[in-house]
């Protein structure tokens, strides 16, 4: 209560006009902006190989989470949210996405949250992401978002929905305990997920209304393009697709234009995260 919260500490040197923006716009989904990039699959491909030459197995997906965790670790606006038109940074960079079990139609998913300093190295980021990957892949393991959910749902329906509607008015007034915004994925820095691995195309997936969600990012399958060269030759070029949702609320369009470009050189050159980064950029106050 009181602006104050376990996952978060409030944002008061904002300029006038954006303090204001999410009193105007006060749901994610009125704020949600949608955008897709490319990035070429040749450089991340060779290191990789390069990698696994090495005996070290590194994925497109550990390479884009800490892209994303080096990116908002040097770009700390993007760890902002918005809750109840009030501005907070969280304190670490957190990211959560699902894990499934197998591929059968009837396996459900689980779904992990995992919190990163911004200071690991790649490989200290891939250790981090395959142990808790690890911990839940078995049948009949759980996550701490999986026994939260398995409680609410073991009420009888009529309770089901008095107790999700009180946890989201408990979270809209600083109330919501942090044990419940520990074990709670939407409460997250990013989500992300892997569509790559199932071999679709990206998507453009919302944040979520519930929690503090405010960037979520989808990849998809690889694509052939005709690039046109500096030379002036074409070349066939595959790059990876994704899809990113962001909640506008929290920084403006120039600062999230910047942080792409970090990400960027991060997803083009993947050994520059393998030097951790000495400091993270704090947050104002």
């Amino acid at each position: 209560m009181f602006g104050k919260r376990s996952d978060g500490r409030r944002v008061k040197k904002v300029e006038p006009f954006e303090r204001i923006i999410p009193y105007i716009m006060k749901h994610r989904y009125d704020s949600m902006n949608m955008m897709n990039d490319d990035c070429d699959c040749e450089p991340i491909d060779e290191y990789i190989k390069k990698r696994r030459e090495e005996g070290v197995h590194i994925t497109y997906m550990h390479i884009l989470i800490a892209a994303m965790v080096r990116t908002i670790a040097l770009r700390p606006q993007l760890n902002r949210f918005v809750i109840n038109s009030k501005l907070y940074t969280r304190d670490k960079i957190y990211v959560s996405f699902v894990v499934q079990k197998n591929l059968r139609d009837d396996s459900a998913g689980t779904t992990v949250k995992i919190a990163f300093e911004g200071t690991e190295t790649l490989d200290e980021i891939a250790k981090k992401i395959d142990d808790t990957i690890a911990s839940v892949a078995f049948v009949g393991s759980e996550s701490k978002t999986d026994t939260l959910a398995n409680t609410i749902m073991s009420l009888p329906d009529w309770l089901i929905r008095i107790t999700v509607n009180t946890l989201m008015w408990m979270d809209k007034h600083n109330m919501l305990p942090k044990a419940v915004i520990e074990a709670s994925p939407f409460h997250t820095t990013f989500f992300v997920t892997n569509l790559k691995s199932i071999s679709i195309n990206y998507i453009y997936h919302h944040v979520y209304e519930f929690g503090t969600t405010g960037l979520f990012m989808a990849f998809g399958k690889e694509k052939r393009i005709a690039s046109a060269e500096r030379d002036g030759t074409i070349k066939s070029k595959r790059i990876l697709r994704l899809g990113l949702v962001s909640d506008e609320r929290f920084c403006d369009g120039l600062y999230y234009a910047k942080s792409l470009h970090i990400f960027r050189r991060c997803m083009k050159d993947p050994s520059s995260m393998e030097i951790a980064l000495e400091k993270r950029v704090e947050d104002c106050e």
